[in-house]
């Protein structure tokens, strides 16, 4: 019988298997380790990593004094020649000129006695003293502002005359260091400010307009445009006024407009009558090619002009709240004593104005200075100043005639309104502030909120008059913080404490410019003397950065240094003699004209 085999898959596997095992041998020694290859070259060392962003530092390393003799007003607004590294100056001490000061030597090296130095020489550059308009000459007074583009100066000039209209003095062959008068454009009425559009084809104006002493006559406020075609300026400026808004007071008042004026009253025999395009008044300008923005302080209020087709519009401030801040309201409360109000505003009425760019907009910058309305006549004879009219007033040889100022204590207050809750005469009753307007309801019992001047801050808006930023209440509290006792000293003396019932310390002069790709804003306190700087890269996150100062503050001593800076101009650093920014500011009261060196810590 024949058998027969069959093994399965599974099985011719795993006999494959188990003769495997049986025919391999054991593992062999380690074999002997190769030569090791040649090393490669070096790759390229990395970048440094940057240093973390820590703002700026200033140090004083220029400084020319002038008008020695008579300070005061010898060194206010201030420009600069870049092509030659040359400062210009309005001096308006005595006989109106132009100071032009060489800082092409100076070094990074910092003053050894910043207070008294005078290492810069300046030149005087005679203004003319009248001009001719439709064959009639005009006698000039002050000059006001200046502004510089390119080879091109322009001097804005007040008339000795109230009534007559002031003008703009145009120079040039500055490029050649030997500027020369080219022209005279006649301007508006009072003539305040001027600048240059960033690409020179425009000069803007600001007529002021403001009323006489007496307030007999009441100029309306105007901004005017120069056009300037291949260096050479028009003969004429045209006019943009304000007329298409008289009738619309109560309107411009609701969007945070004022008009305080003595519009019923009777003065000189006659019962005034102020329109709206008599009141606003135009202070401070800034300007793109396309529009300028018009400060229009007094009202508290923005005018903004197209510059392609000259129309114009108002726009309202509005009021801070002081609700929630702290202020020092009094000069007879011991020193510092910061206090919160409910129901006290500050009115911004900004004077300077400046402006950057962000994501391609243009975003406006004010110093909220505050100003409030007095005329004031001199005369020794009381019957004289009451014959003026109504609300005349006559205070050892001043007659007012009329003013919206009064200190709480004066006022018809409503005892139960919550800013009053604390009340003292030496305290809140000490704080000035607008009598036009507070009774908010028509009771008549009296003030219920109280409006002060100025806000004590700077504030940030964008291209619409809207607020992006306000730096609260930093002004008090830092120069507090660093002075002590001496915070809001007056300019002109050390006594400390002594602005507190009228604007603090006072922020008037404004520059905005780039360090080290970052954005600033140097704020120059008036009446304390100092700079604030603050990072306003982005106006929706500012902070502040710096505040620097050259003034001596010692208690009952003559103030010494820098005083008053009243206006001020950015050097970039690409324009530099040092080859790091500058900044350079004129000081109205000790008439001096500081240069600062601005890097990045």
């Amino acid at each position: 019988m024949k058998t027969t085999h069959q093994l399965s898959l599974a099985s011719i596997v795993m006999l494959g298997l188990l003769t495997g095992c049986v025919s391999d041998g054991e593992d062999g020694a380690q074999g002997i380790q190769g030569v090791q290859g040649e090393q490669g070259s070096q790759g390229i060392a990395g970048l440094n990593g940057q240093n973390a962003y820590n703002g700026v530092s200033a140090t004083l390393i220029g400084r020319a004094q002038l008008g020695a003799d008579s300070p005061e007003g010898a060194a206010e607004i201030v420009q600069y020649h870049a092509a030659t590294q040359t400062l210009f100056a309005i001096n308006s001490s005595g006989d109106a000129t132009v100071e032009m000061i060489d800082i092409s030597g100076l070094s990074s090296e910092a003053l050894s006695s910043p207070i008294s130095a005078d290492n810069l020489t300046e030149t005087a550059l005679t203004l003319p003293t009248s001009y001719t308009v439709d064959g009639t000459e005009v006698a000039l007074g002050d000059a006001n502002s200046i502004s510089i583009h390119g080879d091109l100066m322009a001097v804005a000039m007040a008339a000795d005359a109230h009534a007559d209209n002031g003008a703009v003095v145009f120079f040039n062959g500055l490029n050649a260091g030997v500027p020369a008068i080219l022209s005279t454009v006649e301007a508006g009425n009072l003539p305040d400010m001027v600048t240059f559009t960033p690409d020179g084809s425009k000069l803007i104006v600001a007529n002021e307009g403001e009323p006489s002493d007496d307030y007999s006559f009441d100029p309306e406020g105007t901004v005017g445009v120069i056009t300037v075609t291949d260096g050479e300026p028009a003969s004429t400026m045209t006019v943009i006024g304000f007329d298409a808004y008289n009738g619309m007071q109560a309107e411009l008042e609701a969007e945070g407009l004022r008009f305080p004026n003595p519009t019923g009253l009777t003065l000189n025999g006659d019962v005034v009558s102020i329109s709206v395009s008599q009141d606003l008044e135009p202070e401070y300008i800034t300007a793109t090619n396309e529009k300028a923005y018009v400060t229009l302080q007094e009202n508290n209020g923005l005018a903004i002009v197209d510059l392609m087709d000259n129309s114009v519009e108002v726009v309202g401030l509005g009021y801070k709240d002081w609700t929630g801040l702290d202020i020092d309201v009094s000069d007879k409360d011991g020193g510092m004593n910061f206090k919160q109000f409910e129901g006290l505003y500050g009115m911004y009425q900004p004077d300077t104005i400046t402006s950057f760019t962000w994501k391609g907009a243009t975003f406006l910058v004010t110093a909220n200075e505050g100003d409030g309305r007095e005329y004031i006549v001199e005369t020794e004879d009381e019957a004289t100043c009451l014959a003026i009219g109504d609300v005349a007033e006559f205070d050892d040889g001043d007659c007012i005639v009329y003013t919206d100022e009064a200190r709480v204590k004066d006022l018809d207050r409503n005892e139960t309104a919550p800013v009053f809750a604390d009340y003292h005469k030496d305290d809140l009753g000490r704080l000035k502030v607008s009598n036009f307007q507070g009774d908010t309801n028509t009771d008549e019992d009296g003030f219920e909120t109280l409006y002060t001047y100025g806000a004590r801050s700077f504030s940030i808006w964008d291209q619409n008059g809207l607020q992006v930023f306000d730096s609260g209440d930093d002004v008090g509290r830092i120069t507090a913080s660093i002075h002590g006792e001496a915070f809001n000293n007056d300019e002109d003396e050390n006594e400390g404490d002594t602005r507190s019932d009228a604007k603090g310390a006072e922020p008037e002069a404004l520059a905005v410019g780039e360090v080290a790709g970052r954005q600033y804003a140097f704020i120059g306190l008036e009446r304390m003397s100092g700079v604030m700087v603050y990072d306003v890269t982005n106006p929706y996150d500012v902070f502040f950065v710096d505040y620097f100062i050259n003034r001596d503050t010692t208690e009952g001593e003559t103030p010494q240094g820098d005083l008053a800076p009243e206006g001020m101009a950015f050097i970039k650093a690409e324009n530099s003699p040092t080859g790091n920014a500058l900044l350079a500011i004129g000081n109205e009261i000790s008439g001096t004209v500081s240069v600062w060196e601005i890097l990045p810590n």
